[in-house]
């Protein structure tokens, strides 16, 4: 039984979610990885680092430069005969290819997985993750996501995996690729970062997030997040916001400021191991999921804790 799982990479490497969805895919045995792109000898080098993957599938084509759905599904079809299970981390690239895929195998995808049983038997959240559901699947191939928070990443090294080029597999193109606007911080990404440090609605507005939030991220060399209310205020761009409709996250330690802790957010960061939060509301929800609660003002207490740091 061999699986195949497709590697979301950047400049840096491989990114942390794929290597969660490595360690989901390692539980079944055998993993093949799947690197497409242009350009991407030196992606596929670092890859052929994880332990665990004992091939690397390079596609290296202009077709597959900017990862549109067309191209990529019909690539992974190509191979997909040749796998009982297809993974990739339930990330923008994964949660855009995966569905296209499983409609041109005719199988049932599996989202957002969060615990491996067997071959055929997997866990995933529901209800904004209140509820788990164990689904089976009798599909002759799997086409599953991960939640990476879930499963703790393979590391980005020690692995000694064999290289394969594959050749390039023709398919419709209904869509062009045109521009891309990425927002760009020194700070690490949400979804990989050890520390988090989050406002919500009670921050008032999005200069405070810069004047009071930033200073103490700073510090903790955290990465910054927000609640949907902060989001949709325009307090911060929407890819700070944690929760069902945004990044789920499972740092080392999530400190919460100023969010009430609706059930959409909680489902977003509940899985934190250190969970702190800081509100003037001692009701709020966000105390009955934290390890640590202070009651009080933000605006007094954030000062404070940068000065303390």
């Amino acid at each position: 039984m061999t699986s195949l799982l497709i590697l979301d990479f950047d400049e840096h490497g491989i990114k942390q979610p794929s290597r969660s969805a490595l360690a989901a895919a390692a539980k079944l045995g055998e993993v093949h990885g799947l690197l497409a792109g242009a350009g991407i000898a030196a992606a596929a080098a670092a890859a052929a680092q994880l332990p665990g993957l004992a091939k690397i599938l390079v596609a290296d084509d202009a077709a597959y430069a900017n990862a549109l759905a067309e191209p990529f599904a019909s690539l992974i079809v190509s191979l997909a005969g040749q796998y009982s299970h297809i993974f990739a981390a339930a990330t923008a690239v994964g949660k855009n290819i995966m569905p296209r895929v499983a409609a041109l195998l005719d199988a049932q995808p599996i989202s957002d997985i969060s615990d491996v049983i067997d071959a055929d038997t997997f866990i995933r959240p529901i209800y904004a993750g209140n509820a788990l559901a164990t689904v089976k699947s009798s599909d002759a191939i799997k086409i599953l996501t991960v939640r990476a928070s879930s499963f703790d990443p393979v590391a980005p090294t020690g692995g000694a995996a064999t290289i394969e080029a594959v050749a390039h597999a023709p398919g419709p193109v209904q869509s062009t690729f045109v521009s891309a606007e990425l927002s760009k911080s020194e700070r690490p990404e949400l979804t990989a970062a050890k520390i988090i440090v989050s406002g919500g609605r009670g921050m008032q507005n999005g200069e405070n997030f810069g004047k009071l939030i930033d200073p103490v991220a700073d510090k903790l060399h955290a990465a910054v997040g927000a609640s949907r209310a902060a989001v949709d205020a325009g307090f911060v761009p929407n890819d700070y916001q944690v929760g069902q409709t945004g990044k789920i996250v499972a740092p080392d330690l999530y400190l919460a400021v100023g969010i009430s802790g609706a059930i959409q957010h909680l489902a977003g960061m509940k899985d934190s191991k250190v969970i702190v939060a800081i509100n003037k509301d001692e009701d709020a929800p966000i105390f009955q999921v934290a390890d640590y609660g202070l009651v009080g003002d933000l605006f007094t207490i954030l000062p404070e804790l940068e000065k303390s740091l």
